[in-house]
């Protein structure tokens, strides 16, 4: 994730049409230049964290932050029409992952690898509570980055009622569902993912298809959240294939 930081450098970077990932600026600051910087933020969407000045200075390269970081995504977003598309060019039903609030760009890393290694033709991520495209994440995918299409929208549960109407099917990970063996996971469908802690939000969960849990067999109840996914994931792949 490439970092820019200062006032003036930040409010120029808005003004280029940069794309900013997240915006950090120092809590509590509400002077000339951080309202503009603030008011280019919402003009483009971009999400804002305040935090604290020790986290700044952690987070600074250069020392003078002057209260304001922006990260830039490491890679450019494509759009779900995009993700629709590289189905269509394959001559395969659409398969998609759909990430509800992961926080780890390990995990995004991780989940995005799955997801070309399954053969799916994108991850769809929101740009709210979520981590975007960083340098972790990247990393983390392993290459994966440059060949899986990765869309960021602003509200997952339109955007569900937007696939659905697209003809996909929405099955959520969720350990209280239908065990994954039992449901038909053929045809066009999307796997909707939840974040680490708290899984699938409710709202997204009562708007899915499908509720697909995997047959826990220890003393724990839950895997992490790449690992589900990919368990998931070949479920449907072995299905497609079978």
């Amino acid at each position: 994730m490439a970092d820019i930081e200062g006032r003036n450098a930040v409010i120029e970077a808005f003004r280029a049409g940069r794309t900013i990932d997240r915006l950090y600026i120092l809590d509590g600051c509400k002077d000339g230049p951080v309202m503009t910087i603030k008011r280019e933020a919402a003009k483009a969407g971009t999400p804002i964290k305040y935090v604290s000045r020790q986290r700044l200075d952690q987070m600074s390269e250069t020392g003078r932050h002057q209260g304001v970081i922006a990260s830039t995504a490491e890679y450019a977003y494509a759009e779900v029409d995009d993700l629709f598309a590289a189905a269509k060019e394959k001559g395969q039903q659409p398969f998609f992952f759909l990430l509800d609030g992961i926080e780890d760009p390990h995990n995004l890393g991780a989940i995005i690898r799955t997801a070309n290694m399954a053969g799916a033709h994108g991850v769809i991520i929101p740009k709210d509570r979520a981590v975007g495209l960083t340098a972790t994440a990247a990393k983390a995918s392993a290459g994966a980055l440059n060949y899986t299409k990765v869309a960021r929208v602003t509200n997952l549960v339109r955007t569900i009622e937007d696939l659905q109407k697209k003809g996909i099917w929405t099955v959520c990970a969720d350990m209280d569902g239908t065990t994954m063996t039992k449901l038909d996971l053929r045809g066009p469908i999307c796997l909707v993912i939840g974040s680490e802690g708290s899984g699938v939000s409710r709202l997204v969960r009562e708007k899915c298809d499908l509720i697909a849990s995997i047959p826990c067999l220890g003393d724990i109840d839950s895997l992490n959240a790449s690992v589900a996914a990919g368990v998931l994931a070949y479920e449907i792949v072995r299905q497609r294939m079978s």
